[in-house]
């Protein structure tokens, strides 16, 4: 239904009328000394009362007189403060209602307002259009700020659903989607380079592991697709390189180097992959026993009862179940009983 103007027409008017009655009226200062003056008049006339009282004619009169002086004198001493107190303020504030500009800009002010309380709310929605856009540009400004994706793009597709602004809209989301990939890209990157740390650590399991969580935690990018066969190809090439370097310190004679190459490829190797190097290992296996058989002998012979004993214990752990770690055991105790007399004698 179409509105009535009618009714907004004759506010106006009323509007006009009081601006005006108020703007015919005489400045705040003007009203300040015709206060003044009225006030000293007063006075003039209750002291005149007072002092004359006695040359009226009549005793009663002259008494009556003289009480409504009194009294009015009185009245007049009380009320001087708060005259000058609320005339200090006036001075201070200022109404300002007589200056005629701002009678116009507030006169335009209720006009409008007036105007636009008669509209239809359709009609307001209409007027109201730039300052919504604007509201929307600045919230979806806030949400590209501090990464409220989501938000953004919400607020894009009411700006360009609800009001229209297509093109607008198309940009905003095209800023949304870059800051989105950017923030991801970065989030991505601190992730992967986490996952290196535990390649270059050989923590293959946790790898493992944590190569799935970051595809979970970013399924949309690209970067994420082949995290798992990242950390299989890196634990083959390292299986590889200890292969080599087993087969060349065991070539070379090494046999503690080798065997701390066979302990590590230990943990890398199917039964499958280790028959190759069987015979390697059990070669470097033996030598590394003997050499250990020797050493215990040489220090037992030479009475270096702490070596002896730290031998014998290499040789209990690494060869558990042959004849010699049963041997050592038997010789063991009597070793760490000398090798504790020695220690005590020597901080005596």
């Amino acid at each position: 239904m179409p509105s009535n103007p009618q009714p907004a027409k004759s506010q106006s008017q009323s509007i006009d009328q009081v601006l005006a009655f108020r703007a015919s009226r005489p400045p705040a200062e003007t009203s300040s000394w015709i206060f003044l003056l009225s006030y000293a008049a007063v006075g003039v006339v209750c002291a005149v009362m007072t002092i004359g009282a006695d040359r009226l004619g009549s005793p009663e009169d002259a008494k009556m007189f003289f009480t409504i002086g009194v009294l009015g004198a009185f009245g007049l001493l009380f009320t001087l403060p708060i005259f000058w107190v609320l005339l200090a303020r006036k001075k201070e504030t200022g109404t300002g209602i007589g200056d005629p500009a701002k009678l116009d800009s507030l006169a335009n002010a209720i006009r409008q307002l007036t105007e636009q309380s008669a509209l239809s709310p359709e009609a307001r929605r209409v007027l109201n259009r730039r300052l919504d856009r604007d509201l929307l540009f600045r919230a979806i400004e806030e949400d590209i700020a501090v990464g409220e994706w989501d938000a953004g793009m919400v607020l894009c597709d009411e700006l360009a659903n609800r009001f229209g602004y297509r093109a607008e809209a198309e940009a905003y989301r095209a800023r949304v989607e870059s800051a989105r990939g950017a923030e991801m890209d970065h989030n991505v990157a601190d992730a992967i380079s986490r996952l290196d740390g535990l390649i270059v650590q050989r923590r293959w399991d946790l790898a493992i592991r944590e190569s799935a969580s970051i595809k979970r935690r970013f399924p949309d990018s690209h970067r994420v697709e082949n995290l798992r066969q990242r950390v299989e190809h890196a634990k083959a090439v390292y299986k590889v390189d200890l292969e080599r370097r087993f087969l060349d310190a065991a070539e070379r004679d090494q046999i503690d180097e080798a065997m701390d190459f066979l302990k590590e490829l230990d943990a890398y190797l199917t039964e499958s992959d280790a028959e190759p190097y069987r015979e390697v290992a059990r070669g470097v296996i033996g030598k590394a026993k003997e050499n250990l058989g020797a050493q215990f002998k040489i220090a037992v012979r030479d009475k270096e009862w702490g070596a002896a004993a730290a031998i014998g214990k290499r040789i209990i752990n690494e060869f558990p179940n042959t004849r010699m770690a049963t041997e050592v055991r038997g010789l063991l105790d009597g070793i760490l009983t000398r090798a504790n007399a020695m220690n005590s004698a020597a901080t005596t």
